[in-house]
């Protein structure tokens, strides 16, 4: 199963940034420069959390200086992995017609 996962995500001839997930609906980094994408997410959303603590005094500056970004963030990693990837699907697994496809 393994190996047809890495076969799955390495034909890639379009040079997408993010495939499709294998396994229901959303993206995988496959090159370089998703994998990229996705640590500087990782790490502004690490930046941003460790400064709550010391500039926090409620429940509405957690608000504002921790999940505003965060949200925002997510939408910019989100229309990244649209403009980038595969067009997202729902599937399960590789379909059958696709193996077919493969091995002819």
């Amino acid at each position: 199963m393994l190996k047809e996962i890495k076969k799955y995500l390495k034909d890639n001839p379009k040079g997408y940034w993010f495939k499709r997930k294998l396994y229901g609906w959303g993206w995988t980094p496959v090159r370089w420069q998703g994998w990229l994408t996705l640590l500087v997410y990782i790490l502004i959303l690490v930046y941003i959390s460790k400064g709550i603590d010391s500039a926090t005094h409620s429940a509405s500056d957690t608000l504002y200086q921790l999940f505003l970004p965060f949200f925002i963030l997510t939408i910019v990693l989100l229309a990244i992995c649209y403009w980038k990837g595969e067009p997202p699907a729902w599937q399960w697994g590789i379909s059958k017609s696709d193996k077919r496809d493969k091995q002819a």
